[in-house]
C-alpha cells in the first residue's frame, strides 16, 4: 500500500435495487475521493464468486507493475492483464454514492437483493451474503491455524 492510503476497512452490508444499484459504503467513497479516483474500478473475482472494488492507486500499482514486464515475451503479463486489467470497468458513482452493477458482473458473483461489502485494505469485495457466510468461516478458520503455528513455532508468521 502507497504511503498515506487510507485502507477500506470493515464489512458493511448493502442492497442491490432492481436497476442492479447499490450504494457504496460513504467511508469508502471518501477513499476514492482522497485517491482521485474517477468513480469506482470493480472487476469479478477471478477466484471467488465476488466482485473486486478498488481506487486509482491500486489500479496505478497493478499497471505499474504489469509495465515492469515485457508485454510480449513475459510469460505471466498477458494472464494477469487479462484477469484484472481487461476485466475492470471504471464506473461513475451518482449523487447519491451509487454505482450500476454491469449485469454481467452480477450474475458472475451470483448477486441478488443484498449485499456485503468486505474492506481488505487496498480493495473490497462484494458479495452476496448467503455465499460470503462459508467463506468468512474458511478465512477465519486458516487465520486461525496460521496463528497457532506460530505460537507453536515460537515467532510471527511471515
Amino acid at each position: 500500500m502507497s504511503g498515506g492510503t487510507q485502507p477500506f476497512l470493515s464489512t458493511v452490508p448493502g442492497t442491490l435495487d432492481g436497476k442492479g444499484r447499490v450504494c457504496v459504503p460513504a467511508t469508502f467513497r471518501h477513499i476514492l475521493v482522497s485517491q482521485a479516483t474517477p468513480g469506482l474500478y470493480l472487476c469479478p473475482s477471478f477466484v471467488d464468486p465476488a466482485l473486486e472494488g478498488f481506487g486509482q492507486s491500486l489500479i496505478e500499482a497493478v499497471h505499474q507493475r504489469l509495465a515492469q514486464q515485457d508485454p510480449f515475451f513475459s510469460p505471466t503479463h498477458d494472464d494477469e492483464a487479462a484477469q484484472v486489467l481487461a476485466e475492470t470497468t471504471l464506473l461513475p458513482v451518482d449523487e447519491n454514492g451509487r454505482i450500476r452493477v454491469p449485469d454481467a458482473m452480477i450474475a458472475a458473483a451470483r448477486l441478488k437483493d443484498k449485499v456485503v461489502f468486505i474492506g481488505m485494505g487496498q480493495k473490497f469485495q462484494i458479495w452476496d451474503p448467503d455465499i460470503y457466510g462459508p467463506i468468512k468461516l474458511e478465512r477465519t478458520e486458516r487465520a486461525r491455524a496460521l496463528r497457532l503455528a506460530a505460537m507453536r513455532s515460537g515467532g510471527p508468521t511471515q
